[in-house]
């Protein structure tokens, strides 16, 4: 597990992200329109999975228009914003902020997202929540860059993630 704080409070997650050099576990999530996606619909293509607590709060949102117009200029490279929210939030927060280069997908079914990959908080008041991570995978969806960041309240290192690709 990974041990990571909330507000300068300790906490853990459930597990570790994957590791480096690895294939990505499988997905299959809820897009805003209510369909399923699976890590094999990005076949193909690099990916920067931004993992989140929620969307409806500052620094999840940050990240979300930050990855957006980051997005915009990567080539063959999909930006995945994961997190809990209900796919109508999801949709919601793009409209309103105008987010078009950003693929929203929840974890609001299952949770097995969170499980799979390790970011499934517990021991606070977040439980079940996504714990902020990144993880970048290749085309052939080979793990090739993975950051939990370590105060769930911070940004991840956007440009470490870019990098990696």
């Amino acid at each position: 597990m990974a041990h990571i704080t909330l507000g300068g409070n300790p906490i853990e997650t459930i597990g570790e992200l994957p590791q480096v050099h690895t294939i990505a576990p499988d997905f299959t999530l809820s897009a805003v329109d209510l369909s399923e996606k699976s890590l094999a619909d990005f076949k193909g293509k690099k990916k920067i999975l931004n993992i989140f607590p929620s969307v409806d709060t500052g620094v999840c949102a940050a990240s979300a228009r930050k990855f957006n117009e980051k997005a915009s200029s990567l080539d063959n490279t999909v930006v995945l914003c994961i997190s809990r929210d209900l796919p109508f939030a999801q949709a919601r927060f793009c409209g309103a902020e105008g987010l078009e280069n950003v693929i929203m997908l929840s974890d609001f079914k299952s949770g097995s997202f969170g499980v799979d990959y390790g970011v499934t908080v517990n021991g606070s008041g977040f439980d079940g929540l996504h714990s902020r991570a990144i993880v970048v995978l290749n085309e052939e969806d080979a793990v090739v860059y993975v950051e939990q960041v370590s105060e769930i309240g911070e940004e991840p290192d956007y440009e470490a993630a870019i990098n990696a690709l």
